[in-house]
């Protein structure tokens, strides 16, 4: 086909701005991805509501540099497991050369004292959320994968570096394909799990008699609806002493700004109910150079009598161009 000469002039003009414009919007993707630094920190204090960083411990307690069996941008999202040996810290890795998340995990004698380990889970997809908890014996995880198609349940076969997939909770269908965060509670013998739609900024709740299933949507699902303050998990959902704390990410007016606490008043197969635990959140922007821009994960437990240990993380913002 030939090309006029006024064809030829208007690509000449043309092809140019396509090209700026492509140029910018890919720095912007750069800088989108690569600005948020991330850190894992330990926080203490006298309740799961009333938690600050102690002078005992010297944060953040895990960066990217302590990563050494992969290059890592960063690390966050901090699920933590306490047994006869010590504790286990259970987090995302952003490999970067995959621009992916993968599990590590890292161990304390003390929880305030850590070493890196491994990479002990990675996936074609995403993963990110490791929910790591204990039940009848066994060791299970579920993690945020919803490039997988659905959440996913993982078993440890040699707790704690060896995890097999054994089982699809709910498969992603419809408005639900992308349900990220699940947050999981036996509570008067029933399974609870909370994830959430991003699109909607819904949290759906859904149960089940088994930890496998049969799960199906809660009757009063979504329990929270279109809140970008209120709406999406931050942590593990807490039982402590008959109250249930549940904690929330706040995604305004940036995602991970910080986490709030609702106490869970009524929760059962037919209904539920919950409100603030307390008029102001439970993490938030600190004063140290690893989360002066935002907190959005929390797992507290009882360390000892009186008081609490919580893995938490942080970020603050770099920029990457003029």
């Amino acid at each position: 086909m030939l090309i006029t000469i006024p064809l030829l002039i208007l690509l000449t003009a043309v092809i140019p701005i396509i090209f700026i414009r492509f140029k910018k919007h890919y720095k912007k993707g750069i800088l989108r991805r690569s600005k948020e630094t991330w850190a894992i920190g330990i926080y203490k204090g006298t309740s799961p509501l009333k938690l600050l960083p102690p002078l005992d411990i010297n944060n953040p307690i895990l960066t990217a540099q302590d990563v050494t069996d992969v290059k890592a941008r960063f690390v966050a999202d901090p699920f933590m497991i306490k047994n006869q040996e010590g504790y286990y810290l259970f987090f995302e890795v952003l490999n970067d050369k995959r621009n992916l998340g993968e599990l590590g995990y890292a161990f304390s004698s003390d929880g305030l004292h850590w070493q890196y380990r491994k990479i002990i889970l990675k996936e074609r997809f995403h993963l990110s959320y490791p929910y790591v908890f204990f039940w009848e014996e066994n060791y299970y995880m579920i993690p945020e994968c919803a490039k997988s198609g659905g959440i996913q349940l993982y078993k440890a076969k040699a707790f704690p570096e060896e995890w097999e997939h054994i089982e699809t909770l709910i498969k992603g269908k419809g408005g639900m394909s992308a349900l990220v965060d699940p947050s999981i509670l036996y509570y008067n013998n029933h399974w609870y799990l909370f994830s959430y739609a991003p699109k909607s900024k819904n949290l759906h709740l859904f149960t089940a008699e088994t930890i496998t299933g049969k799960w199906k949507e809660h009757p009063k699902s979504p329990v929270v609806s279109g809140s970008a303050h209120y709406a999406r998990p931050g942590g593990r959902v807490l039982l402590n002493e008959n109250t249930i704390y549940r904690y929330s990410q706040d995604e305004t007016p940036n995602y991970g700004t910080k986490v709030w606490a609702f106490r869970i008043t009524e929760m059962s197969i037919d209904n539920y109910s919950e409100e603030l635990a307390s008029e102001e959140p439970i993490l938030y922007p600190g004063k140290e150079w690893w989360n002066k821009d935002g907190m959005h994960t929390i797992d507290a437990h009882q360390h000892k009598p009186g008081e609490w240990i919580a893995a938490v993380d942080g970020f603050t913002i770099t920029p990457v161009f003029d």
